[in-house]
C-alpha cells in the first residue's frame, strides 16, 4: 500500500512539473528606441506670466529615443484663475543626466506645445504652436515613485512655469 500511494504521489508531481510554464528568456538591452507607458506623473505649480494662474497636469512618459536616458514625454496642462483657462499639450524630448536608480535625476528638454484658451475659437491667433525649454529633476521617494521639481519655458519665454508634482517609474 506505501508502495502504491508513492509511486501515485511521484507520477503526481511529475505531471504537475510538466505543466509548469516557464517564459523564455528575453535578450537584448533596454538601450535603443523602445515606446510604452514608462511612467506617469502629475504636477502643479504657477505660471508667472502676467496674469499668473495656477497649473495643473499630467505627464506620461511614452518611452525611450535611442536610448533609456532620452525620453519621449507627452503632457496636458490646464491653467485656471486670473483671466482665461488656458490648456496646453506637449510633446518633448526630455534627456535625463543620470540613470533611474540615483537619489537624484537633473534632466533637461525641449518640445512644442500647442496651446489654447476658453474663446479659442473667436481668437484668429488660437490656438498656438509653442516651442518650450524645461530643465528639472526628480527625488527618488519610493522604488517606484519621484518626487519632480521643474521649471518650463514656454512660448519662446512668455510663459514660465515651475511645477512640484509626483511621478511613478518601472522600479528601481
Amino acid at each position: 500500500m506505501v508502495i502504491a500511494v508513492t509511486g501515485w504521489g511521484a507520477l503526481r508531481a511529475s505531471v504537475g512539473a510538466a505543466q509548469e510554464f516557464h517564459p523564455p528568456r528575453v535578450s537584448g538591452s533596454a538601450e535603443g528606441t523602445r515606446f510604452g507607458l514608462y511612467g506617469f506623473g502629475v504636477r502643479g505649480g504657477l505660471d508667472v506670466a502676467s496674469p499668473s494662474q495656477g497649473v495643473f497636469g499630467l505627464t506620461l512618459d511614452a518611452g525611450n529615443i535611442a536610448s533609456s536616458r532620452l525620453r519621449l514625454r507627452i503632457s496636458g496642462e490646464i491653467g485656471v484663475f486670473n483671466g482665461l483657462n488656458s490648456y496646453v499639450g506637449s510633446l518633448e524630448g526630455v534627456y535625463r543626466f543620470t540613470s533611474e536608480t540615483e537619489k537624484v535625476t537633473p534632466y533637461m528638454g525641449a518640445g512644442l506645445s500647442l496651446a489654447g484658451h476658453d474663446r479659442c475659437g473667436a481668437d484668429a491667433a488660437c490656438p498656438a504652436v509653442w516651442a518650450n525649454m524645461l530643465v528639472g529633476f526628480e527625488l527618488h521617494y519610493r522604488s517606484t515613485f519621484n518626487w519632480l521639481l521643474e521649471y518650463h519655458a514656454m512660448d519662446a519665454f512668455n510663459h514660465n512655469r515651475f511645477y512640484v508634482g509626483l511621478v511613478t517609474r518601472r522600479g528601481n
